[in-house]
């Protein structure tokens, strides 16, 4: 059977439960905010246990230096400054994961992507499957036969699809191959990048599955006057396709886009290496009491180290449940703007 490690976007899981969670205003006795790291907490738990990990790395982004940024000072540049509790709570996340004793990893210069997609290409090397868990979409060009998706969405982990290589194309009606080059067409207002103007999701998909790459499309503009493109997609796209800055904007977006797969994670997939589950579970124990999360103590001590009756001072909130089979999905998608309203049915 074939080993999965879990790759955890940490950035991405913090914000979506910093904001769904930010009514129950969770905190220490000594006032720290927790709601968001425990929301996080619970659904890299929920992601383990529904994919059955055998590893977890968990990546966040590098907040005091961003290679990309530095690069590209737009990028990004139209975000509004994080809320010092959302910091806090980024900050308390890395330490507590990394107490818990799963593999939490903080690349200089880089971001969470990076982490994700070096350790996907590290475990295809080892022989193992990857599993992404992300609500980002830019993780969709890392999908192959050996690398899936858990994209979470509102519901939760066990409403989430896992998205394949057929799936995908189901999805998005594109091979994961494409994906970037389809995001860098679209551009991605969340990063404040634009795209080809006039070059939307259908019209991206279109030229993807008639030229195979946005290159092919650029060379018979080029050198065929467009008559192919026109034929496919109309004269006005030729136009589109022609523009020196928008052809300028693709290319800055394939750069940005684009994943670090090499990177040193010292994730060990051979025996007693870093990452592998399941964790100590004292050094796992301590470092949730550390923060009061008690009442995720049951839950984690059975996924992440194999058992809770014998998990020191753990307290048990409610009776084991019986494992649940993964959801499968197997239909069409909503075609919708914002990434966060996808939903599958």
């Amino acid at each position: 059977m074939t080993n999965t490690l879990l790759a955890v976007d940490g950035n991405s899981l913090l914000h979506r439960s910093f904001h769904a969670l930010a009514g129950s205003q969770l905190r220490t006795r000594d006032g720290r905010p927790t709601w968001a790291v425990k929301g996080a907490l619970s659904q890299i738990l929920g992601a383990v246990d529904r994919v059955a990990a055998d590893a977890v790395v968990i990546g966040f982004d590098d907040a005091g230096n961003n290679q990309r940024k530095v690069a590209h000072p737009h990028y990004k540049a139209h975000r509004t400054e994080k809320p010092a509790e959302l910091v806090s709570q980024l900050a308390l996340a890395v330490d507590v994961f990394g107490a818990a004793g799963l593999h939490v990893v903080t690349p200089d210069g880089l971001e969470a992507d990076d982490v994700l997609a070096s350790a996907a290409s590290a475990a295809t090397a080892a022989g193992w499957h990857t599993v992404v868990c992300t609500s980002d979409r830019d993780a969709f060009a890392l999908v192959n036969e050996t690398t899936s998706v858990l994209r979470i969405i509102n519901g939760g982990v066990e409403a989430s699809p896992v998205l394949t290589p057929e799936r995908l194309r189901i999805l998005l009606g594109i091979d994961p191959w494409q994906y970037r080059q389809y995001a860098a067409m679209r551009g991605d207002t969340s990063d404040n990048l634009t795209g080809i103007r006039g070059i939307g999701e259908k019209t991206g998909v279109a030229l993807l599955n008639a030229f195979g790459s946005v290159e092919a499309a650029f060379a018979d503009v080029d050198t065929n006057g467009g008559a192919r493109v026109a034929e496919v997609l109309g004269k006005a796209c030729v136009k589109k396709l022609a523009d020196p800055d928008g052809r300028a904007a693709f290319w800055q977006n394939v750069e940005l886009m684009t994943m670090r797969t090499d990177l040193d994670l010292a994730l060990g997939l051979g025996a007693d290496g870093r990452g592998l589950l399941p964790v100590d579970a004292q050094v796992l124990h301590d470092a949730l009491a550390a923060v009061e999360m008690h009442s995720l103590q049951w839950l984690a001590a059975r996924v992440l180290a194999s058992g809770a009756d014998d998990a020191p001072g753990a307290v048990v909130t409610r009776p084991p449940t019986p494992a649940r089979a993964p959801a499968v999905v197997t239909a069409a998608v909503v075609d919708v703007e914002d990434e966060d309203e996808l939903t599958l049915f």
